[in-house]
């Protein structure tokens, strides 16, 4: 049974997203545990790209931070392999499902199966690449379960009528995408995604987590009330953005209040 399953174990799942070295990995590393400590049952680690075509103005503001972080640093800044290190170093004690989120480009410079390799000897459970299509999983897909590490898909409002297809061949989880667009705090969600889900309910019994524009926990909670869990983004970053090296303490306050919010449905 996929690792991934066991966020889901005990009801409702609250997933932060939280971008690997902004503004370093020293800091990333204390946002993680603060996230552990306060509820989170799954992290969705950032593995920093030049060309976020997901993402918002804000995670690409983080992804720039990690990269320009690492150009100043002398001993070389972020790397993919730094990153397969901190995840080794979180492992020693952290024991919630990790997956990483990043972009297809990424794992094939790495190389795919030296990549999926390294995920499965470190603890990485599973991998979004939001800018893989379905129908190209293919190339990643074998290796990553030879590895045993989630290819974890996405369906969005624009899915229709492959949605059936794509929860059959599901596995870990689901990233429902709530809106259009990029990933970014929105006011309101105004998406209907229980048709979505309900045909994602009827295909397979892989949870599925909603993601993109929550940021309140009013949001969440309508959100996990729908799926099985609530994914947030842009909202953590802001606080990284805002605090820089201080911003711990302020994400796990956070992180407890959306994950009581998620409780509630």
């Amino acid at each position: 049974m996929s690792k991934i399953k066991n966020a889901f174990a005990d009801g409702k799942a609250f997933i932060p997203f939280i971008t690997c070295g902004d503004p370093d990995l020293e800091t990333t590393e204390k946002v993680v545990r603060a996230a552990v400590e306060n509820g989170a049952d799954l992290i969705e680690l950032g593995i920093p790209f030049s060309d976020p075509t997901a993402e918002g103005p804000v995670i690409q503001g983080a992804n720039i931070r990690a990269l320009a972080g690492g150009i100043r640093a002398l001993a070389g800044g972020i790397t993919t392999d730094k990153i397969f290190e901190f995840v080794a170093k979180l492992r020693k004690d952290i024991t919630i499902p990790l997956v990483f989120m990043t972009y297809a480009n990424v794992v094939f410079s790495y190389g795919a199966e030296r990549f999926m390799k390294r995920c499965n000897e470190t603890g990485i459970d599973g991998i979004i690449l939001p800018d893989l299509p379905f129908e190209e999983k293919e190339e990643f897909a074998d290796v990553a379960a030879k590895y045993d590490v989630d290819l974890i898909s996405l369906i969005a409002p624009t899915s229709a009528d492959r949605v059936a297809m794509i929860a059959k061949d599901a596995t870990g989880f689901i990233y429902v995408v709530s809106s259009l667009g990029v990933t970014g705090m929105r006011s309101e969600i105004t998406t209907d995604l229980s048709g979505i889900i309900k045909v994602i309910r009827e295909n397979t019994d892989v949870p599925c987590a909603v993601g993109f524009g929550i940021s309140r926990p009013e949001q969440a909670e309508k959100m996990a009330g729908l799926s099985d869990g609530a994914i947030v983004g842009s909202a953590i970053i802001r606080l990284l953005e805002k605090y820089g090296k201080d911003a711990a303490p302020y994400v796990g306050e956070y992180v407890k209040s959306m994950k009581d919010a998620v409780r509630k449905a």
